[in-house]
Formats: structure tokens, C-alpha cells, sequence
């Protein structure tokens, strides 16, 4: 089987022969990419490999149903939303093993670093709700359910032009938003 040189090439070869090699063979390119990613969110080396190959395992599936334009970037926004979500569901728990020598030595103090982190997420939250309709559901369906752009035409029924404007116009909005609420 010869061997594809384009990422597009590369996925429309795993459509066609569900070759996971194929898949294997793309994902390594943008391993190391998938793994700062996963560090930058995360802090943890361990995480962060878990993560990696989760998102490989979820990629196995996912590449099957979508129609990725551009896999690089794709990509990206997979694994920081894949960090998000794990972030999100993390919240209030507390996973550092208290020393008890610490405990009567130290005061042990709440790391700031993640509630800062919850604290943006809500308030992205309350700014995609402030934007209009159009913009709102382009936005969620684009970075939050990562569609593409042909894929939200046909859910929403707005053409091409109105979903790169109503998305280019929502992530604008949210930047103005959430520095005004910063």
C-alpha cells in the first residue's frame, strides 16, 4: 500500500480501509504537538500521556464522522477541549496527598491556578450566552462541538459565508466580553 504524504490524503486512505496503521502513522506526526497541549492544560506529565492517547483512541471514531479541513488545527482544539472537559470535571476535587508532617507544619493553601481557570470558563459561559442567536449556535457548534464549517451549514441552515461571519463576529464579541469582564 503506498504511502500517503498529506494529512487529508492520510485521512481519506483510513476512511476508505478503517487501516488503523494509516491513522497511526498521522497521529504520530502531531504526537508531540497532542502532548504539550495536554501538559499546558493539565501540569502533569502523566495526565498529559493519558490524555494523548486518549484523544488517539477518541480519534480512531471521530475521523470516521467528521470532515476535517484542516487536521493540524483540528487537532488542537480536540485536545485543549479534551483538557478542558477533564479540567471541568475535576473541579473540587483535590487530588495532592496531604502530608500530615505539612499539616502541622504549614498552612496548606488552595491552589489559585484552578479556580482562576473555572472562574474564566463561567465567565466564557455568560458571554456565549450574550451573543445573538446565529453567532451563539456557530460558535458552540464550531470550538465547542468541534464542527466544521460544512457541517454547521447543514445543521443550521445558514450558508458558508454567514457561518465564517457569524463565528468570526461571535469569537470577536467573546474577546471584547471577556476582557470587559476580566
Amino acid at each position: 500500500m503506498p504511502v500517503s504524504k498529506t494529512d487529508n490524503d492520510q485521512i481519506l486512505l483510513y476512511k476508505k480501509t478503517n487501516d488503523l496503521s494509516v491513522i497511526g502513522e498521522l497521529y504520530s506526526r502531531y504526537t508531540s504537538l497532542v502532548y504539550g497541549v495536554c501538559l499546558k492544560y493539565l501540569k502533569d506529565r502523566d495526565e498529559a500521556k493519558d490524555s494523548t492517547m486518549q484523544l488517539f483512541e477518541k480519534l480512531i471514531d471521530t475521523l470516521k464522522s467528521h470532515e476535517v479541513e484542516n487536521f493540524k488545527s483540528w487537532l488542537y482544539v480536540s485536545a485543549r477541549n479534551h483538557c478542558l472537559m477533564q479540567i471541568r470535571s475535576k473541579k473540587g476535587k483535590f487530588k495532592e496527598e496531604i502530608d500530615a508532617l505539612n499539616v502541622e507544619n504549614q498552612f496548606i493553601l488552595h491552589p489559585q491556578e484552578g479556580n482562576e481557570l473555572e472562574e474564566n470558563l463561567d465567565r466564557l459561559e455568560e458571554c456565549i450566552k450574550r451573543l445573538i442567536d446565529e453567532q451563539q449556535k456557530c460558535v458552540r457548534l464550531f470550538y465547542l462541538n468541534e464542527k466544521c464549517y460544512k457541517e454547521i451549514t447543514i445543521i443550521t441552515g445558514f450558508d458558508l459565508n454567514q457561518v465564517k461571519s457569524f463565528i468570526q463576529n461571535g469569537k470577536r464579541n467573546l474577546k471584547i466580553c471577556m476582557e470587559e469582564n476580566g
